[in-house]
């Protein structure tokens, strides 16, 4: 894929950071609600559609409480949701009645992802709200999700909306012009402007979360973008705050880090299961059982996992992870997890011995597993 190629896309998520709105240097960003209006609404008028998932509201909450960091208890992030949320999009409506636009707002959380019925459910909302020239502004319910029903941050929530939408591309903004090469605070550092896949080397280089008001970071941007690119689509990450940037994105133009998709794409149920489902727990791999299912495909077999973490039963997702513990595939197992913890470092044969029973030769069958 070539940047020209994004001059194509037809159907936009545009997630916007935190930081853009509500940065932690203080106060808020009332003019970026109408530069971001104007530049949807110039797409828009262009023929294409548009999908606005926004950070921000437990930001905007945090001012209008008067408190100087974010909120670190639930019970205080989701009073600061519920305020900033008001405020988040009486902002955008505002702004888009200026440019003579409707605005949709829609609330999800994870648990709307993993209900097939509730997927749907919002699945036909987004194409109306298109069908109807009206853009959808999408949020995570974070005023009353808890730690088990979250996504973890937006970027997260815009990756999946990608999937629930049929989006052409991601475009990530927020106030770094892109990755880059090393840590722009400990010097010298440039911007890396495209990327065909995104390695746990990648992973590294891009750090940890974000800052005190937003919960994301490089990080998660570049696991949104795996995400959307293991679906087909590509991600562009890019500075909001630059004049025009969706127009220059679109237009094709060295703005910010492309992320292309990847080659080895997945079908609907296995991109579910490693996207959207969430881990319950992680098997620890042998270097053996790492090189087997990268480079053959396999299934994950009890001989090869040497240590097992967490509680989780027979079909739930867990995260398989090398000896480093770079995670490098997902998948849902066959057995819970004390009997993998009775059966690891064993052969097959030995399943129905130890546990006097057998679910299968597998502990994740190849089927159900899906490899970074």
């Amino acid at each position: 894929m070539k940047r020209a190629d994004l001059a194509r896309a037809k159907r936009v998520v545009v997630k916007l950071g935190t930081s853009l709105l509500a940065p932690q240097s203080g106060g808020v960003r009332a003019g970026r609600f109408a530069a971001v209006a104007k530049q949807v609404a110039e797409q828009m008028r262009a023929g294409r559609e548009v999908v606005v998932v926004s950070s921000g509201a437990v930001g905007l909450g945090t001012r209008r409480l008067g408190l100087a960091k974010r909120p670190s208890s639930i019970p205080g992030k989701q009073a600061a949701a519920a305020i900033g949320q008001i405020d988040l999009c009486r902002r955008f409506e505002r702004a888009f009645a200026r440019e003579k636009l409707l605005v949709g707002q829609i609330l999800l959380d994870h648990a709307g992802f993993v209900d097939r019925e509730r997927f749907l459910n919002a699945r036909r909302t987004l194409a109306q709200l298109l069908a109807d020239r009206v853009v959808p502004l999408i949020n995570e319910n974070d005023s009353v999700a808890t730690e088990e029903l979250r996504f973890g941050d937006n970027d997260q929530l815009a990756a999946q909306v990608v999937n629930t939408c049929g989006a052409d591309l991601l475009i990530l903004l927020t106030d770094v012009d892109g990755l880059r090469d090393g840590d722009p605070r400990a010097g010298r550092a440039t911007r890396i402007a495209e990327v065909d896949e995104v390695t746990p080397k990648l992973l590294q280089l891009a750090g940890g979360e974000g800052t005190a008001l937003s919960s994301g970071g490089m990080r998660s941007k570049l696991l949104a973008a795996r995400a959307a690119g293991r679906f087909g689509v590509p991600t562009v990450i890019a500075d909001g705050r630059r004049k025009d940037v969706l127009r220059r994105i679109l237009a094709g133009e060295n703005v910010g880090t492309l992320v292309r998709p990847a080659e080895d794409q997945l079908s609907s149920r296995k991109h579910w299961i490693a996207f959207t489902l969430k881990p319950r727990g992680a098997l620890t791999l042998d270097s053996g059982a790492v090189r087997a299912l990268r480079e053959r495909g396999s299934s994950l077999l009890p001989a090869g996992v040497t240590d097992v973490q967490g509680r989780f039963g027979v079909g739930d997702l867990v995260a398989c992870l090398a000896p480093d513990g770079d995670e490098v595939a997902r998948g849902l197992v066959s057995y819970d997890a004390r009997e993998i913890d009775r059966i690891k470092r064993r052969k097959t044969a030995e399943i129905l011995d130890v546990l006097g029973y057998s679910n299968g030769a597998e502990v994740i069958h190849r089927d159900n597993l899906i490899v970074f």
